[in-house]
């Protein structure tokens, strides 16, 4: 069961965000919050899987929240959800320990994989912002990651995380041909030709944790 607290100033964001993540099963909605130190309260209380944090949050924004959350709760991923899509605000979000950012206009579905997806650790970002995925990789390497599209990221952090294609496949709601054929796709981009190489890879450029 995936344990998720959500933080929004707005009652109608929050219960229509509850409404749609309840249609999964295996989310549960453990808790809300109404401002950024609420959130942070509550995070430390609660310890949720993923907190969904709205990142314009009154008393602490979205931002300080995240940071004090992933300070107090590391096992906590976070979430940003919000129609603010600039690059300084996504910068900032992932600086402060952010895990993924999913932006309010896009698909139900897409907001229930990405929620999905950061509670297994895995990075999420709108495809016109995965380029930043390098920029926040600490080291040189970074540019090599950016040539990945949002899902072949998603895949090779699963598979350096030990997952199965199969497995893939249910978590990212898409076929094990498709994951098959990502796999390819990013050792052929990044150069690399066994699952082994993906790993270290992964770990070198900072797409995974060691």
């Amino acid at each position: 069961m995936v344990r998720i607290l959500l933080a929004d100033e707005s009652t109608i964001a929050r219960r229509g965000l509850r409404a749609l993540l309840e249609t999964r099963e295996g989310f549960e909605i453990c808790g809300e919050a109404v401002n950024g130190q609420e959130a942070v309260e509550l995070a430390n209380h609660l310890r949720p899987d993923v907190a969904v944090l709205e990142i314009s949050l009154p008393v602490l924004d979205g931002v300080e929240a995240t940071r004090q959350i992933r300070n107090l709760v590391p096992s906590t991923e976070v979430l940003i959800f919000t129609f603010e899509d600039s690059e300084d605000t996504v910068q900032a979000a992932l600086h402060a320990g952010a895990r993924g950012f999913v932006l309010k206009s896009e698909p139900d579905d897409a907001i229930i994989k990405a929620v999905a997806s950061v509670a297994v650790h895995v990075r999420i970002l709108p495809d016109q912002l995965a380029s930043l995925n390098g920029k926040h990789n600490g080291n040189g390497e970074g540019h090599q990651s950016m040539a990945l599209t949002a899902r072949e990221l998603e895949v090779v952090r699963l598979i350096a995380e030990g997952k199965s294609n199969k497995l893939i496949a249910h978590l990212l709601d898409i076929s094990t041909k498709t994951v098959e054929t990502h796999r390819s796709t990013s050792m052929r981009k990044l150069n690399v030709h066994s699952a082994a190489q993906l790993v270290r890879h992964a770990i070198r450029c900072g797409l995974i944790q060691p």
